[in-house]
């Protein structure tokens, strides 16, 4: 592909600029954990060797020196064989793109950071009116990388990204080797004897339950309205209002699409892996789905896991919206964390 190294060249400048001015944003432990896997990435060293602890350190003293270089620098346009191209049109690169071969992504996650990547397109399908496109081989990155993410219309699933959030918890869970719910999902697999194999048959299956959520996100939008919800995530000046409102969208998404899916296909590891990572605000906002989960586990009864996603539909449907009426109105952001509070199910 014509001007391939000059785009790479763009998007992972354009990364750099990212983590120059929101890697900051993290705790010392995030970003020691992230630094990691982003090394880990950069030389392609396999999930099951060590880190070179001295190369390692020195690495991170000159990306941060390169950070510095480039924080107050602007985004880079994208070289496309048709002129310049705003990097942040995702739509526009990848008609360009997609037919090479390649995928790209430009957008914002929490608390406004923007992301960016280029990676190999895998497959590209449709569903339930979404396109769903899935990379492997990823070219460029930034700190950051979200497995999965929803852009308008699409759904970009980054197969790199999935495996190293696994493996994350693989090695989570052998430092502790708990009777828990991520010790139940990695029970299905045969991580002693057959580790690779075991990692690449979990990143396929895990893949699929994070497109059924990012269709769930689709589905919450429509209930919601995309644009009245992106206005009053973008009002939100403090991170507690913005954490009450994606957890709120968060649980709708997985009671319209994820766990009904789930539930009806009895896929057990995944389901499992669900509870394994629902945590923080969700958790805290839904605790009838965890209780629901251990009646599943300790009595094998899928009854009150339907009915509490049955509920949950209703209730988070009218918790967004009422979130958005608020803001619309003119109420303060603690109003929205009053209303995230009260509403617990």
């Amino acid at each position: 592909m014509q001007h391939f190294n000059q785009i790479v060249d763009a998007v992972q400048t354009n990364c750099h600029i990212t983590d120059a001015r929101h890697a900051q944003d993290m705790t010392m432990c995030i970003f020691l954990l992230e630094m990691r896997q982003y090394y880990r990435w950069e030389y392609d060293i396999p999930y099951a060797d060590n880190l070179p602890k001295d190369d390692l350190g020195n690495w991170l003293i000159e990306r941060e020196q390169l950070w510095h270089t480039l924080e107050d620098q602007p985004y880079l346009p994208m070289p496309l064989s048709t002129g310049a191209c705003d990097p942040f049109e995702a739509e526009t690169v990848n008609q360009e793109l997609l037919t090479q071969g390649y995928v790209y992504s430009a957008g914002y996650g929490r608390f406004h950071r923007p992301h960016f990547f280029l990676g190999r397109l895998h497959r590209a399908e449709q569903r339930d009116g979404f396109r769903v496109l899935v990379a492997d081989c990823e070219y460029a990155r930034d700190l950051i990388a979200p497995p999965a993410a929803l852009l308008g219309n699409t759904i970009y699933i980054r197969r790199e990204a999935v495996k190293s959030f696994l493996w994350s918890k693989v090695e989570e869970w052998n430092m502790q080797q708990r009777d828990n719910a991520l010790g139940r999902a990695l029970a299905c697999y045969d991580f002693v004897h057959a580790p690779d194999q075991s990692l690449a048959r979990m990143t396929e299956i895990e893949a699929e339950a994070m497109i059924l959520h990012e269709l769930g996100e689709g589905l919450a939008g429509r209930e919601y309205g995309d644009d009245a919800w992106s206005e009053m995530l973008m009002t939100f000046s403090r991170h507690r209002p913005e954490l009450y409102a994606r957890a709120v969208r968060d649980n709708l998404a997985d009671c319209l699409s994820t766990l009904p899916t789930l539930i009806e296909r009895d896929a057990q590891p995944s389901l499992h892996f669900y509870f394994a990572n629902f945590e923080g605000m969700r958790k805290k906002l839904f605790p009838l789905l965890t209780s629901a989960y251990q009646a599943w586990v300790e009595r094998g009864d899928l009854a009150p896991l339907k009915a509490a996603v049955a509920r949950g539909r209703e209730h988070w449907c009218a918790t967004g919206n009422k979130m958005i009426a608020a803001r619309q109105a003119g109420e303060a952001e603690m109003r929205l964390v009053e209303i995230g509070e009260g509403t617990t199910l």
